[in-house]
């Protein structure tokens, strides 16, 4: 069993767990719920492009920063110029929460995006009542079916949805219209080492009806240039900024460097 099928097993026993415990009803009656969901194809349109990630650890980096709060990083996020900002919500693998959404809601006005295993329409719910603006779907654990029937409940709640790839065959099998942003992940999901040719050999088969997204393995404003002749138009980037001892001013030094290589 890879760690990605451990996560999902995971997951699913989570999410029933969840559903026995608080009901899709009390979900809905968060004042997040109705809020209005911001646009995360827009900003990455009309911004920098750059999806700043709260992450904590990982499976295949343990811990990479632990020493600020939520609102700290959200705030520096923002400030720094991210076109959006992506929280980690799982808790054994990831170090994060649900709670993390909520307090990055409170702190910021930039689009969320929850980044979790989507198993269950009922994690759906939970993000819109967390305060997210877009959710991630994985190719790679999901039916083409599945993909589907969470992309359109997604969407019907106004949420945008962002899927993500790692091959051809994850491309052709999930391909619709119910999806906003298509990522690639330049991290191989076996020995967990990152490329970007895994983005530059896709990049020609995504339609351009979807914001190509390039996710993981992004260093420098180099690799972005790179990225952007091939037609990447948003880049979703984690641990180099938590890595660092302020992730706002590390993001903020990384746009300026982009900007002036234009």
């Amino acid at each position: 069993m890879t760690i990605l099928d451990q996560i999902i097993a995971d997951k699913k026993r989570e999410v029933a767990l969840k559903k026995s415990i608080i009901s899709i009803q009390q979900l809905e009656c968060s004042d997040l719920f109705g809020k209005h969901a911001i646009s995360l194809s827009e900003h990455i349109k009309k911004s920098a492009g750059i999806i700043a990630e709260h992450k904590r650890r990982s499976p295949s980096k343990a811990i990479i920063n632990n020493s600020f709060s939520v609102e700290e990083i959200a705030k520096g996020y923002e400030k720094g110029g991210a076109s959006g900002i992506s929280v980690l919500t799982d808790a054994k693998y990831f170090g994060g929460s649900l709670e993390d959404l909520q307090l990055a809601r409170a702190t910021v006005s930039l689009p969320l995006l929850r980044k979790e295993f989507i198993v269950d329409t009922y994690q759906i719910v939970e993000a819109k009542s967390h305060g997210a603006d877009a959710i991630l779907l994985i190719a790679a654990v999901l039916t083409r079916e599945e993909i589907r029937q969470l992309s359109q409940f997604a969407q019907s709640l106004s949420l945008e949805v962002l899927l993500e790839i790692h091959n051809h065959e994850e491309l052709e099998k999930a391909m619709m219209p119910s999806l906003n942003l298509i990522g690639v992940n330049n991290r191989n999901l076996n020995n967990f080492e990152t490329s970007l040719t895994n983005s530059f050999e896709l990049a020609a088969a995504i339609p351009d009806d979807f914001i190509k997204i390039s996710e993981s393995g992004i260093n420098t404003p180099e690799d972005i240039q790179k990225l952007k002749q091939y037609g990447f138009e948003g880049f979703l980037v984690g641990e180099s900024f938590m890595k660092t001892d302020n992730p706002g001013l590390a993001l903020e030094k990384f746009i300026k460097e982009i900007n002036s290589n234009l």
